[in-house]
């Protein structure tokens, strides 16, 4: 994957238009940053190449789709050894109400974002599949209450 200092203005301005914009036409894109259409879809599959676009994807509205319940847990292993955290990592890609998953330091070994239509569908997660699951040592949860901010991606200037 390229670094941050391979890539010129040009691209820079590409890549902030595309994450606030991901619908945007190859004309359009090429209108906002000031190039014509065959070399600004020349750049952006570039970047699709080099990994930096990873994927496009629409933001959906949870609650508009039924799902009223997020929380965050924090689950300790008893054991972090790299079968065990790849055992884990395995297990977590088939529960469908585990939304983002990041392996972390301090207290607990990962912080997974689980979302829900209802708290019995969570607790029902929670009890039959997280806390039961192999190597499992401790889940702390935190209901989330409110969004203060939702700024998917990264800080570009």
């Amino acid at each position: 994957m390229p670094s941050a200092a391979i890539l010129d203005p040009i691209d820079w301005k590409i890549l902030r238009e595309l994450q606030q914009h991901g619908r945007l036409t190859n004309v359009e894109l090429a209108s906002r940053i000031g190039l014509s259409p065959p070399p600004c879809l020349r750049r952006v599959q570039a970047l699709e190449r080099a990994g930096v676009i990873r994927r496009y994807r629409a933001l959906l509205d949870a609650a508009a789709l039924g799902f009223h319940v997020t929380i965050f847990a924090f689950v300790g292993l008893k054991s972090q050894a790299d079968a065990e955290l790849k055992a884990f990592t395995a297990r977590i890609e088939g529960w469908t109400l585990v939304r983002e998953a990041y392996a972390i330091s301090g207290e607990a070994d990962f912080l997974l974002k689980c979302v829900a239509q209802d708290l019995t569908a969570l607790q029902d997660f929670i009890i039959r599949d997280l806390t039961a699951a192999p190597n499992v040592e401790h889940v702390k949860t935190t209901l989330l209450l409110g969004v203060a901010k939702y700024e998917p991606g990264v800080p570009i200037p």
